[in-house]
């Protein structure tokens, strides 16, 4: 008699593993699957707070300078050769450049070439990349 109870204690306990097993499995997929997401959401996070920091340094650096971007932009005389040489500075490709300026690369092309200029406002974006560097050009360019 001892016999059998021991062997329905033990099956009782196996059939109880399995059970707990068969419960605990999803409920494990999802914690890790939770773990992922979070994981992803604090790399998207730490990016976008990189993002709003160069913004708000950008944005302070433009008060800085509004007043005399004004004066810049009365003075500013466009030239062909002027956007070949900020292209070639910045070592961008033309649509990279147009990218930066907010134009198609076609653009670029005619502006190099003195089939067409820029309107007032491209002339402001010319001006404000002719202020920038390699470094700042390329993370404003990955930015996007």
């Amino acid at each position: 008699m001892p016999n059998l109870a021991a062997t329905i204690k033990e099956e009782i306990r196996r059939l109880a593993r399995k059970e707990i097993r068969a419960q605990m499995s999803p409920t494990r997929k999802a914690a890790a699957q939770h773990r992922r997401e979070i994981a992803r959401l604090k790399q998207l996070l730490q990016a976008q707070e990189k993002k709003i920091a160069r913004l708000a340094s950008q944005q302070r650096s433009a008060g800085e300078t509004a007043d005399g971007e004004e004066a810049d932009l009365e003075s500013f005389r466009f030239s062909p050769r002027s956007v070949q040489a900020q292209r070639r500075r910045l070592k961008l490709s033309a649509q990279e450049f147009a990218r930066l300026v907010g134009v198609s690369a076609q653009t670029i092309y005619h502006w190099e070439q003195g089939k067409g200029r820029p309107r007032a406002a491209q002339c402001a974006a010319l001006l404000a990349v002719r202020r920038i560097g390699r470094r700042e050009a390329r993370s404003r360019l990955e930015d996007e």
